[in-house]
């Protein structure tokens, strides 16, 4: 489970990253990377981001003794 922890936090760090840009200077990597907001791909990726953050919240409540 440390493994998908880790993976979760890097990718909410790339999404806190891109809605950083976005908010700073209306630039979102994804949709530019990826062909805008409305392709498919893109979806995806928000969607991956999205569940990854979801999953971080329980990285909250874990003890912090666990290794």
């Amino acid at each position: 489970m440390v493994m998908l922890d880790k993976l979760a936090l890097i990718l909410s760090v790339i999404g806190g990253l891109n809605w950083g840009l976005i908010g700073l200077f209306q630039f979102d990597v994804v949709a530019w990377i990826f062909g805008g907001q409305d392709s498919i791909v893109s979806r995806i990726i928000y969607t991956i981001i999205g569940i990854a953050s979801i999953w971080c919240i329980s990285i909250l409540f874990k003890d912090s003794d666990e290794k």
